[in-house]
């Protein structure tokens, strides 16, 4: 719950309700804070903050609600491994329970308690799944015996205990029940601690690339039926492989009723890419409503005017309505609510870039400082150049050889800068140990090197970009590579170069990190259009007349200027 700003604006909502109901202000304001406000927080001066906010919005509607004895519903996690022996002792010398009973209950209350024993370091995404509220108010009952503390108990802080104990079982009773509205705005961390790691991996394994995809799942399922829960959070979810199957549950078990893509800058504090979410608890509404305000500049406050205006006229131009089982039909389920039913169905009824073609991510060096090279610092002899295969590269008994790396935005040919030690077939990169006695370097596609293939930039400073590669390469993890036969490259590389495929690049993974996923993923339309192979084969020769035109060429000759 942070510091408690969702809170306070629920307040305000929850007061329109119950005043439009009939209720006085301030006996809604009591019923809110006691009846429809719930929160968890780990940071303890946060859960301050918030527990302070909702006395305060309180007693802005009845003066003398800081008199009374409101218990709100919002918690701070506390950790349970110093819960002493002693106090399951007493438990047991005062319970009137049969012995069969008595161990069972106390089982049960050790196991939720073992869980908390890192409760302030994996906090909210605790798994209860199995603990129902009827157990819990078993669990309370089990455990209120003590009419009163003797000394002893005093000495051995048993009371502490007791308390200690009753806050947890409040905690997981807000865990466990169900919402008619959950809203958060999720942590966003992918780098864990390790005991928050293995938790998360351990009970959330479908969504542990990130903490806020794991809210996101955790949250939509503390719903009642048809019940709705709000995020905000990084967009990347809507398109990374890596949320794929996050996707999947929201597409095929709830319904994503709103969303709203923002603008890099809509935070001028800083630039996050953020979407406002809803899901909605049910799989009967797959119609959804989607805001794309990703072209209107200006802060906050235009995104606010245009969402607006967006709901009193859906018919604007970045306003959609898509089914979402439209999604399904582009591979990987991206949320690319603005595609035209003609484009779902070309994703649907054609091949795609995999069921053709193999496409390669490079190698790993494990020590791009030791292995790989400008060209110029080795000289051109010294390299091996557009050399076939592996056996005539060992027989040159050259050391370095071109090796494709990525690079600038560049089209059709070019970004041919580096070298690679590859002396002996590669022996020194293949077997050298790091001091953890591991071979870091892996992926060397053996059978694919030194073979002309189709390469592109993992990250383009601008858009999608592939190149011709002519024979003799290897190829680094930041030049991934295409498989396709020699018959075939000139043609494919038309495409990969065409704005449809920058089209449907946008709608698999609108960022500027390509990897081979992606382009298995793009649709291939057969056609028998033999002009494009003689277009791409003079874009090809212009490219690379370019390239060779400046000293950063190992071809350069003589620049076209002299």
């Amino acid at each position: 719950m942070g510091s408690g700003h969702i809170l306070v604006y629920a307040f305000d909502v929850f007061m329109q309700l119950y005043v439009a109901e009939g209720y006085r202000e301030r006996d809604a304001a009591e019923f809110i804070m006691t009846n429809n406000l719930y929160g968890l927080e780990i940071d303890k001066r946060a859960y301050q903050l918030a527990y302070f906010a909702i006395m305060m919005k309180g007693r802005e509607y009845n003066r003398k609600i800081l008199n009374k004895n409101v218990k709100l519903n919002l918690y701070q996690f506390i950790d349970s491994e110093d819960i002493p022996t002693e106090y399951f002792e007493r438990l047991d010398e005062l319970s009137t329970l049969p012995r069969t009973e008595f161990t069972k209950k106390l089982n049960q209350l050790k196991s939720i308690l073992e869980q908390f024993a890192h409760a302030t370091e994996i906090g909210s995404v605790l798994h209860f799944n199995s603990v129902k509220k009827k157990k819990i108010a078993e669990l309370r009952e089990f455990v209120n015996v003590f009419d009163n503390f003797s000394d002893m108990d005093i000495l051995y802080q048993l009371p502490e205990a007791h308390e200690k104990i009753a806050k947890l079982l409040d905690i997981v009773e807000v865990i466990v029940s169900k919402y008619t509205t959950v809203v958060t705005n999720p942590p966003y961390l992918n780098k864990m601690s390790n005991i928050l790691d293995k938790y998360v991996k351990n009970n959330y394994p479908e969504v542990k690339t990130d903490l806020f995809s794991v809210f996101i799942k955790m949250n939509s399922q503390m719903l009642v039926k048809d019940g709705y829960a709000g995020f905000m959070t990084p967009f990347v979810w809507m398109f990374i492989k890596s949320y794929e199957e996050l996707r999947t549950f929201l597409i095929t078990d709830k319904s994503l009723s709103n969303l709203v893509q923002m603008e890099y800058s809509a935070f001028e504090e800083a630039t996050v890419p953020v979407c406002c979410f809803t899901i909605k608890n049910t799989k009967n509404e797959p119609v959804g409503n989607y805001f794309k305000l990703s072209d209107f500049r200006g802060g906050m406050e235009v995104q606010k005017a245009k969402v607006l205006e967006g709901v009193k006229n859906p018919t604007v131009s970045y306003v959609y309505q898509t089914n979402q089982e439209s999604f399904t039909k582009i591979p990987g389920s991206p949320i690319s609510f603005w595609v035209s039913e003609n484009t779902f169905n070309i994703f649907a009824s054609n091949a795609s870039f995999e069921d053709i073609y193999h496409t390669r991510a490079g190698m790993i060096t494990g020590n791009n400082k030791h292995f790989i090279r400008m060209w110029h610092e080795i000289g051109r002899d010294k390299i091996g150049l557009l050399v076939p295969n592996r056996q005539t590269a060992s027989a040159s008994e050259k050391k370095w050889f071109p090796y494709s790396k990525g690079g600038e935005f560049k089209r059709w040919y070019g970004n041919n800068e580096f070298v690679i030690n590859w002396e002996n077939d590669g022996s020194c990169i293949r077997n050298l140990k790091n001091k953890n006695g591991k071979i870091p370097a892996h992926a060397f596609n053996l059978d694919y090197i030194f073979h002309s293939q189709i390469t592109w930039s993992s990250l383009s400073s601008r858009n999608f970009a592939a190149r011709y590669c002519v024979e003799g390469f290897l190829f680094d993890a930041s030049g991934s590579f295409a498989i396709v036969p020699e018959c075939k490259k000139k043609y494919v590389l038309s495409y990969l170069n065409s704005k449809v495929v920058k089209y449907y690049l946008n709608l698999l993974n609108p960022t500027l990190n390509f990897q081979k996923g992606n382009i298995n993923a793009l649709p291939l339309v057969k056609t028998t259009n033999c002009i494009i192979e003689e277009f791409a084969k003079t874009n090809i020769n212009i490219s690379k007349a370019e390239w060779d035109s400046f000293e950063q060429s190992w071809d350069f000759s003589r620049h076209p200027l002299i």
